[in-house]
């Protein structure tokens, strides 16, 4: 049985005062280090916020300045006024009489590419490809006043379909490659053809101006959407 003094139950009233005294500060340091460690989570949740809150601005600047750049960098589509053809004398400009009907199957058409003429009942969208499109869907898509434009692949590189492309309304257009044309570039509306040797031409603008959306086209206020897609659509 061991004989040393129990200090808590000590009866001195001085060990006593020792011992809650001791016990106290024991509770004190433990409440200090619970104070100290909370206080460090809370710091830590701090600066996670801070962090987080810095990466989201930071990204959401990000986000609207990639937003404001593609707005300001885009080119900005052109615009023609649809209207009567006003007819203005555009260098080259050959002009023809084609009939506007409704045919199954293939057309042998008088002009290549062809410029109107007999046409499969449903339009091609209009838009940019980069695989030859169906002769007959295309001429529908004239009918509506839309202007198709062709180009040789093998004679017109990457760029100057990208000029090509730059200089196309945003819509009522077709843009394709097109085999066995006689010139590297073809504009076509209904009823009019301008053949054309570089995309930077300045008779291309203007044959837009003439011919796109014309009110003389079979059909100028038809819709060019909503037809069928060919292949290479882009």
């Amino acid at each position: 049985m061991s004989t040393t003094p129990d200090k808590r139950r000590s009866g001195n009233p001085a060990e006593q005062a020792k011992i809650a005294l001791t016990a106290k500060q024991e509770r004190e340091q433990r409440r200090q280090e619970k104070l100290a460690e909370y206080q460090r989570q809370v710091a830590r949740r701090k600066r996670g916020k801070l962090v987080w809150w810095i990466v989201g601005s930071t990204a959401a600047l990000l986000v609207v300045a990639v937003v404001v750049a593609s707005i300001v960098f885009t080119p900005r589509p052109v615009t023609y006024g649809a209207q009567d053809s006003t007819g203005a004398v555009i260098d080259g400009v050959e002009t023809f009489e084609n009939v506007t009907t409704h045919v199954e199957g293939t057309v042998d058409y008088d002009q290549s590419p062809p410029a109107g003429g007999p046409h499969a009942p449903i339009w091609l969208n209009c838009g940019v490809y980069d695989q030859p499109v169906p002769n007959e869907n295309a001429v529908h898509s004239m009918e509506h006043g839309a202007v198709w434009v062709t180009y040789d692949a093998s004679r017109v590189g990457a760029d100057e379909v990208a000029a090509l492309r730059a200089q196309l309304p945003s819509s009522y257009a077709l843009l394709t490659p097109y085999e066995g044309l006689d010139s590297p570039i073809v504009l076509s509306a209904w009823n009019a053809q301008l053949k054309v040797d570089s995309a930077e031409d300045s008779r291309i603008p203007e044959f837009f101006e003439e011919y796109w959306r014309s009110q003389n086209a079979p059909e100028p206020n038809a819709v060019c959407s909503g037809g069928v897609d060919a292949e290479g659509r882009q």
